[in-house]
């Protein structure tokens, strides 16, 4: 939700079906990694370089539930915090395609799927596909999920 003296940009109708747009980029740390990982997902793969070399991904991997995350993060710096949001419904799907790496860029483009108006006049239900790129332009991550917007004119 927008918040008090936030100006509201972007409504339900501002989501055309079919756009497609980089929304942000965020570079990930070994600190980050580890960090994150210890408090939610202490596995050694995430939590310990050394015991990481040894795993089949050779090396330290951030938490795919941290990728998750930092491109919620990246959606509220470009849009959300700015929007006519009302929160979600729910995830359709996520799938993690790559290992992200320490000093790996992660870059988020965001494509309306949907935009349909729901049963409720001030309100309307937007499908949006996250793709998540690394540096090398290697497809990392994909979630795919719903988000209620307020409709313009109904926030009166």
């Amino acid at each position: 939700m927008t918040g008090p003296g936030v100006a509201t940009e972007r409504y339900f109708e501002d989501f055309a079906v079919g756009e497609t747009v980089e929304i942000g980029r965020h570079r990930i740390t070994a600190d980050e990694i580890v960090g994150f990982a210890h408090q939610y997902d202490p596995q050694p793969f995430h939590t310990d370089p050394v015991k990481a070399r040894d795993s089949i991904y050779n090396g330290l991997i951030a938490s795919g539930w941290q990728t998750c995350a930092i491109v919620m993060r990246v959606m509220c710096d470009a849009y959300l915090l700015r929007a006519a949001s009302m929160g979600s419904p729910g995830m359709e799907e996520i799938r993690w395609l790559k290992p992200v790496r320490p000093d790996d860029t992660l870059i988020v483009k965001r494509t309306i799927e949907e935009a349909r108006p729901t049963s409720k006049a001030d309100r309307g239900l937007v499908l949006t596909r996250w793709d998540v790129y690394n540096q090398r332009d290697e497809h990392v991550m994909m979630m795919r999920g719903y988000g209620l917007f307020g409709r313009r004119g109904a926030d009166a």
